[in-house]
């Protein structure tokens, strides 16, 4: 196990408990913490959320949770994770959220690798996975229920059980945390093996906020944020847990994202941060209602005109000409506030997206409505941001790197950045650290970008196979090919789904095993193309590919695929003289085959 060394040299790093405590000092008395409570909202003030962490802390530390040790995380987002969190903390140990998508195979590589001694898991199938994979997890020695109805399953003790020992005493246990003690493993996907533990420490947190601190202000007392993203998502965990409880904002926990509307109706919330996708239904929802009304539709068009201009003004940091003062008063008293109003973003202070890149006409769209919307680029081996400028925003741009970091382009045109905020390393796996963090610490992220003459960063291209979904979900291709190429019948395999809301797959058949496959069924095809129309085929694959789908997360599944019968040969559009995909090549030559798929085309899996 990597023990994290102590370090008090730095006392100007806030460590995440001792930023908690900062907060729970300013405002005991302010609501921290919110949560759907039948008709109306259960909350805890920050005097609250402070008593709950520091029991189980002593609880956790009864149950034998030492210095060092690691404790996973598995449940929505709800007011429990975060005590959870906090209170692990201050019981030493290191908190590590994880997908909740994540199949039991899945859970039991990560418990496993970052040696879990504890999980914390919600009631029901989060909790069921977390009990099949312990089975293989002979360190896991503990397992607590959060939400539960009825007897707990033999082996498993309520959370709520730990929650009345006492406290212990909180300052102390703050002050033994130190800025190189590891604050929590974010595991990532990579193009290729096993996810990475992206090890972020104290000082990596106090980095980033103090950055974030800039554009913000110190003081969040009477803001308010949505916590709907999987706590295991860099961004999330950054915005809603770290940032909130420095800052001191109020967090309405939101468990299942597809409410989220509703969510944002209730809160009105004044910091917002989503992947693409969010904005990107948002905006395809506004504009479909609009154009219902043709009349309507005309005066939105004429109103947009007139928030453009206010929109590139608010841009440049120019006062607006009194002319067009009055014209986005009239225009926006008539159009964009009410439409504001009405999806609960009206108090938005700061709205932005990252995770995944984000069609710049859809920030343009915001922006002109009234909604402050920017977009930023992070990564988790950076603590989430590393360049953002919500003030002065270039759309189509990522902004200029936050402050205390520095940015280069290398001649390959990769993007690096170097500063307090980048990653110690992967867990337990200096081979693939080497290839992140050269020798004089600058992050390498895979990404090609154009840098301005002002220093905003535009990204054009990403040397690293990674596909990040809509959703902002890092996934690995190069994993979920191999695994379609166990099914028998599947020769090749590409996997597609960036920038897309899910997953689909071209398969080829295997020109080896088809044809005998369907003699010994008696089917009369027997060529390639003829077997890739045969419904049949079509059935076992569908079949098999739901059956693997078992074994991934709900975001690495193949919802769709379609099947073609032409060969993939070696040195050509779609293979190397190796047999690696050319990932361009195959989009090119089946570009019509993947709009199909997104279009509902293709075969279903299951």
């Amino acid at each position: 196990m990597n023990l994290p060394i102590p370090d008090s040299s730095e006392p100007s790093v806030r460590t995440v408990p001792v930023a908690f405590l900062d907060t729970v000092r300013r405002q005991p008395e302010a609501t921290a913490l919110r949560w759907r409570e039948g008709e109306g909202f259960g909350s805890w003030t920050w005097r609250e959320y402070a008593d709950k962490a520091a029991r189980l802390a002593n609880g956790l530390r009864e149950l034998g949770v030492k210095r060092g040790d690691r404790i996973i995380l598995l449940m929505r987002n709800r007011p429990e994770f975060h005590i959870a969190d906090v209170g692990a903390l201050l019981a030493g140990a290191t908190p590590v959220s994880i997908y909740n998508s994540s199949s039991a195979e899945q859970i039991a590589y990560l418990a496993g690798h970052c040696e879990a001694v504890l999980a914390v898991a919600e009631d029901g199938p989060f909790l069921s996975r977390v009990l099949e994979a312990r089975a293989s997890l002979p360190r896991l020695r503990q397992v607590l229920r959060v939400g539960g109805t009825g007897a707990a399953p033999q082996g498993v003790r309520e959370l709520s059980e730990l929650l009345s020992a006492p406290p212990l005493d909180i300052e102390q246990a703050a002050a033994a945390v130190q800025p190189g003690d590891l604050a929590t493993l974010i595991y990532t996907s990579g193009t290729t093996g096993q996810p990475k533990g992206v090890m972020l420490t104290h000082r990596n947190i106090s980095a980033e906020l103090e950055s974030l601190f800039h554009y913000l202000g110190r003081d969040g007392a009477g803001k308010r944020v949505v916590s709907f993203l999987p706590m295991a998502h860099i961004a999330e965990r950054i915005v809603t847990h770290y940032l909130h409880t420095a800052w001191g904002s109020e967090a309405t926990c939101c468990p299942d994202a597809a409410q989220l509307s509703t969510y944002l109706a209730s809160v009105r919330p004044t910091f917002m941060f989503g992947p693409p996708r969010v904005w990107e239904k948002l905006h395809a929802g506004i504009r479909a209602s609009v154009a219902a009304d043709p009349a309507r539709a005309e005066r939105f068009e004429k109103a947009l005109l007139v928030g453009r201009k206010v929109s590139d003004a608010k841009a440049l940091g120019v006062p607006l000409p009194a002319e067009l003062k009055q014209a986005w008063e009239t225009v926006d008293t008539a159009a964009f506030a009410p439409l504001r109003n009405k999806l609960g973003l009206e108090a938005l202070e700061f709205a932005f997206s990252g995770a995944a890149p984000i069609p710049p006409e859809v920030i343009q769209f915001f922006r002109d409505i009234g909604v402050p919307m920017s977009e930023l680029f992070g990564m988790s081996e950076g603590t989430g941001a590393m360049t953002w400028d919500p003030h002065r925003v270039k759309v189509g741009t990522v902004g200029r790197p936050i402050p205390g970091v520095e940015m280069r382009r290398l001649a390959d045109g990769e993007i690096v950045f170097r500063g307090g905020i980048v990653f110690s390393g992967y867990l337990n796996d200096p081979e693939r650290t080497a290839e992140a963090l050269d020798a004089d610490g600058w992050l390498h992220t895979g990404d090609i970008g154009e840098i301005d003459a002002e220093g905003y960063l535009k990204i054009v291209d990403r040397k690293k196979e990674l596909l990040i979904t809509a959703g902002g979900k890092n996934v690995s291709p190069a994993n979920l090919e191999a695994m379609l190429k166990t099914l028998p019948l599947v020769g090749q395999a590409a996997t597609i789904g960036d920038r897309r809301p899910y997953l689909v797959a071209v398969l080829q058949l295997n020109p080896e095993v088809a044809p005998g496959w369907a003699k010994a069924r008696g089917l009369a095809a027997t060529d390639l193309r003829a077997l890739a129309e045969d419904p049949a085929v079509h059935q076992e694959l569908s079949r098999g590919l739901a059956e693997l789908n078992r074994r991934v997360s709900s975001v690495e599944q193949i919802k769709r695929f379609a099947l073609v019968g032409d060969e993939w040969l070696p040195d050509s559009d779609v293979l190397t003289p190796t047999m690696k995909l050319k990932r361009r090549g195959i989009s090119a030559r089946y570009a019509g085959v993947i709009e199909q798929l997104y279009a509902g085309g293709g075969i279903a899996v299951g």
